[in-house]
């Protein structure tokens, strides 16, 4: 398993669970909001090792943006749970592969 897929099951994880309506907003604010801190440079690791696997990256992209924006209360949520479900359908996406089924000659 690679790490980028690692990190983005980890990170799918965290935002499901900081998805919980009570449970994560009480978190993030036990935390004083530390957690989201954390979770900005969780989804900007995961975003570098997707970019040098070569595998798509929307998930940490979107995390990131969650990231910044999760103190706002009800977006907040809503942000936590699209990119939860984000992270996890990117987790278990393979590498981007050659949509003619043939592997492309290079000349040179």
């Amino acid at each position: 398993m690679s790490i980028s897929r690692v990190l983005l099951l980890i990170a799918g994880v965290c935002e499901l669970l900081l998805a919980i309506p009570v449970l994560g907003g009480w978190f993030v604010l036990a935390t004083g909001w530390g957690v989201l801190g954390f979770m900005f440079l969780l989804h900007a690791a995961a975003l570098v090792f997707t970019l040098r696997e070569r595998v798509p990256f929307y998930g940490p992209v979107l995390g990131i943006i969650t990231s910044l924006l999760a103190w706002i209360p009800f977006i907040g949520w809503a942000l936590h749970l699209a990119s939860g479900i984000a992270l996890l359908v990117n987790a278990f996406q393979g590498p981007r592969t050659d949509t003619r089924g043939v592997q492309q000659r290079r000349y040179y």
